[in-house]
């Protein structure tokens, strides 16, 4: 199986959509080299902008761009370009429904030795509580690569979030679809939604799971904002209990945002895993990945729990 991060495909996407439209540019806040935005500067270096370490300011220029006709990407890491920048993101651009793509690269407590203070883990959160934002988490390189594409064609303001580490590659489709999420397996015992690297561990649960006589159903959502109610609905009547998975805070991401459409529409029981209301701490991804609970061990045991309770 192939591996890859989410951010090389971020960098390859810029480079296609560059070729095809002289009104793309690129801004960075002096991360380049790790949000993989250096690779749209080395081929058009006149529609590249380094905008040092002041990601607010970075936000602004990219609105008045986009306010005269450009179609500005802004990347940084995840938790500055969120956080650091949110009241310009939510005036300049959310306020007044501006074409500006944002990615958060370095996302989750996957990034590893850069610690607490560097692990964005609220990121979703934020984005999607603004007006206009839609929010993209995808799920390998290969649905990466697609969305960069196609978010050229949403006018609106859209975030999307990206990894450091590399991830199995699993998605096979020729394109994103924006509020849409993919059924990647099949189940009637329970449903399990997931997004970014958390789907291909949901997968490997399953497996697992499956040894065990539990028939899991898999859905990759990666739409977060807009976030697909019908598929969400139809699998949570067929299994009747839903579990969510996210490299996330467990308050205001991806299984908040589930909850929200089954307690509107159909409700059901659902186990929200992610990060319980702490920060991350300093670790090798693996490392944090077994203290926090992303194995397919700790994963296949809390869902049979919430199976039995």
């Amino acid at each position: 199986m192939e591996f890859k991060a989410t951010r090389e495909a971020y960098g390859k996407a810029l480079v296609e959509l560059g070729k095809k439209d002289d009104r793309v540019v690129v801004l960075d806040a002096d991360l380049s080299g790790s949000t993989k935005s250096k690779e749209f500067q080395k081929q058009f270096s006149n529609r590249f902008f380094n905008m040092g370490i002041a990601e607010a300011n970075m936000v602004g220029v990219a609105a008045g761009m986009a306010l005269n006709g450009l179609k500005p990407y802004v990347s940084s890491f995840a938790v500055f370009i969120t956080g650091r920048a949110f009241e310009i993101v939510r005036q300049s651009i959310c306020y007044q429904n501006l074409h500006v793509v944002l990615c958060g690269s370095h996302s989750g407590i996957s990034v590893g030795e850069d610690g607490g203070s560097h692990q964005s883990i609220a990121d979703i959160a934020l984005m999607r509580s603004l007006p206009n934002m839609k929010v993209i988490v995808p799920a390998d390189y290969n649905e990466a690569y697609l969305a960069v594409l196609e978010s050229v064609n949403i006018e609106s303001p859209v975030y999307i979030r990206t990894s450091r580490a590399k991830s199995p590659i699993i998605i096979k489709k020729d394109k994103f679809a924006l509020g849409r999420a993919d059924v990647l397996r099949e189940g009637k015992s329970v449903t399990v939604v997931a997004c970014g690297m958390m789907v291909s561990l949901a997968l490997d649960t399953a497996e697992l799971l499956e040894k065990e006589g539990i028939d899991s159903e898999v859905i990759n959502v990666s739409s977060i904002k807009p976030i697909d109610r019908d598929t969400i609905i139809k699998s949570a009547k067929k299994t009747s209990r839903v579990v969510t998975i996210e490299e996330h805070t467990v308050i205001g991401g991806l299984g908040s945002a589930v909850s929200e459409v089954l307690t509107e529409e159909y409700p059901v029981k659902v186990l929200k895993i992610g990060i319980e209301d702490v920060f991350g701490e300093s670790g090798t991804k693996d490392d944090l990945f077994c203290k926090f609970g992303f194995t397919k061990d700790a994963l296949a045991e809390r869902i049979k729990e919430f199976l039995n309770g």
